[in-house]
């Protein structure tokens, strides 16, 4: 059976998907540390929809009764 091989999202370069690539998807640890960085300085971002305008009234929040 052939070795699935995959592109590395960072640089593209080609990786087996296996115990001895440690680091797949990527290539390299370094590969790695770019897309994590990227990830921390907000280069990537999940789109999400924007909060209701009532969003954190306190007038509308239910108040909690002891």
């Amino acid at each position: 059976m052939k070795p699935r091989v995959v592109a590395c999202p960072t640089c593209g370069a080609e990786v087996v998907w296996g115990p001895q690539s440690p680091y797949r998807p990527f290539c390299s640890e370094r590969c790695k540390q770019i897309d994590l960085g990227a990830w921390a300085s907000e280069t990537y971002r999940i789109p999400a929809e924007a909060p209701p305008d009532d969003f954190g009234q306190p007038e509308l929040t239910p108040t909690r009764r002891e």
